[in-house]
This record gives C-alpha cells, sequence and structure tokens, in this order.
C-alpha cells in the first residue's frame, strides 16, 4: 500500500484499496494452506474476510486455485446464497441446488429463473411468508416488506424441479436483510410449509450421502431424519457433521452481538449458521 500511495495525504479509492487488501489476503491465505497440509491441527482456519466501510459486508477471501462456483468448499458464500439439497420425488433422485438471493428497493419476492419451475415457486412463496409473519423473531426491527428479494435457482444435477427447498429460500433472504454469510462448507435442508412446520423427509440416507459426494461438511436436517440416519454407512457417516434443527415449536429468538448492533438472528437452532458480526 506504502509503493502503491507513497503520500500519507493522498487519497485512497475504495477500489484500489479492496483490490490491494484482496491480494494481501490471498497471498496470506496461501501460505496457510501450505501450513494446514503440516499441521491441520493448528492451521485447521485458514479463513479470511475483511469489511469495507464502517457498516460493510463482511467479504470472505479465496485463492481462485481452491475455488469454484460449481463446487462445495469450505469458504462462506456470499450474504443471500445457500448451498441446498431436494429430497426429490418419486420420480427423481436428491439433488443439490445452489440459490442465490439479492436485495434491493422495493417490494415482494422476484424469481429469476425462465421459465420457472412450479415446484421452487411454491418452495419461495413458503419461505416468503414465514419470513414476514415471523420477521421479529427473523430479522429483529428489518422490514422484509420494505425491500425487493430477486431468487435464482442453479440446479448442480439432473433434477431442475427445486423440490422442498423452503428452509434454504427463508435463510437465504435472511442473510440479505441482516447482511451476514452462512458458514462454508454447509448445506441446507427443508420443506418448509406455510404454517412453519417442516415435512418429514423420506430419504435422508440418500440425502446424506449426495451431501458426501459433493463435498459438504455440514449437513443441517430435521429431528425427525436422527432415527433413519441410524442406517448412514461409517464411511459417510465420518465425512460429514449433521446437525439437527426442530419444528416450528422449537424455534425460538436468538441473538449475537459483537462489532456491531445486537441483532436478531434466525431461529434458536440456526443461529450458529451465521457468522456474528465483527468476525
Amino acid at each position: 500500500l506504502k509503493l502503491v500511495f507513497p503520500d500519507p495525504n493522498m487519497p485512497i479509492p475504495d477500489e484500489e484499496m479492496e483490490a490491494i487488501v484482496r491480494a494481501a489476503l490471498e497471498s496470506r491465505r496461501r501460505v496457510k494452506e501450505q501450513q494446514k497440509r503440516c499441521l491441520k491441527t493448528e492451521f485447521r482456519n485458514t479463513h479470511f474476510s475483511f469489511f469495507m466501510g464502517v457498516e460493510g459486508v463482511e467479504q470472505f477471501v479465496s485463492t481462485p486455485e481452491l475455488h469454484s462456483d460449481e463446487a462445495i468448499d469450505s469458504d462462506p458464500l456470499p450474504p443471500g446464497q445457500i448451498w441446498t439439497i431436494s429430497p426429490g420425488t418419486p420420480e427423481a433422485a436428491p439433488a443439490l441446488y445452489r440459490i442465490e438471493a439479492t436485495i434491493g428497493p422495493g417490494s415482494g419476492v422476484k424469481i429469476l429463473n425462465a421459465p420457472v419451475p412450479p415446484a421452487f415457486r411454491e418452495s419461495v412463496r413458503y419461505g416468503e411468508q414465514n419470513l414476514y409473519t415471523r420477521s421479529k423473531k427473523l430479522v429483529g426491527d428489518r422490514d422484509p416488506r420494505a425491500h425487493e428479494f430477486s431468487v435464482q435457482l442453479r440446479a448442480m444435477d439432473i433434477d431442475r424441479s427445486g423440490n422442498g427447498l423452503g428452509l434454504a429460500v427463508l435463510l437465504a433472504l435472511c442473510g440479505n436483510l441482516i447482511e451476514r454469510s452462512i458458514k462454508g462448507g454447509l448445506i441446507i435442508v427443508g420443506a418448509l410449509n406455510l404454517g412453519g412446520s417442516v415435512e418429514t423427509i423420506p430419504n435422508p440416507v440418500a440425502v446424506a450421502e449426495l451431501a458426501v459426494e459433493k463435498g459438504a461438511t455440514g449437513l443441517l436436517m430435521p429431528i425427525s431424519s436422527r432415527r433413519q440416519l441410524f442406517d448412514l454407512p461409517d464411511e459417510m457417516a465420518t465425512k460429514v457433521n449433521v446437525e439437527f434443527y426442530a419444528d416450528a415449536p422449537g424455534w425460538g429468538i436468538a441473538y449475537v452481538s459483537g462489532g456491531g448492533p445486537v441483532f436478531a438472528c434466525v431461529f434458536g437452532e440456526f443461529c450458529y449458521l451465521f457468522h456474528p458480526p465483527g468476525r
């Protein structure tokens, strides 16, 4: 930075500052990755992030050789983006999707896919209505009705129906509002209905096996799937950390603080999913 801007009184444009910080963190990340190969325990956390401005959104830096838009890695996605798995249908096996949501002025939720898969339209409607009816518990004082969300579904497998993705849509919208990223390497699974309850997954073992195949390190599933996952093969069970969440009656308010204002995060079980501010 001193070489490019040697005069302390020289103004530094934000674009230049961001480019320099990214280059520095990328270089440091490469060093950490090499150290991690030698001492996995000591250097297990190799993530780097930065904020631009006081109210800036946390941005995580990854190296091009480690990152792929088509693969799940340990780096958190930007706010509003989530990996999710559809439990499938009688005609289709479970499938991996990536939901990408952005926020702007206006109101409502707009789906960018054309044509819109009917099952995904239903998932978006369920996620949207749950956000509106539980906004105080989910995002605190932020008003979701005062923003317009744009949602796009990216299919990573053959199935493109977008069936049973209501919970992932809801968390993507919440992530946009609170400007926080979901933890890296995590897949969200859950089909919401209008009342807020979560439907039972008919084939949780197949869902978990697909998550391992895609390289996920974490999998969030409804508690109703716990017993069936006892049938998950040992070699699969050791490769992914499965977390469970309760149905609607177990949802509560949780708060995260540090480095910024205290705000209501997502349901009690889901609070740990989001990186708290200031990290």
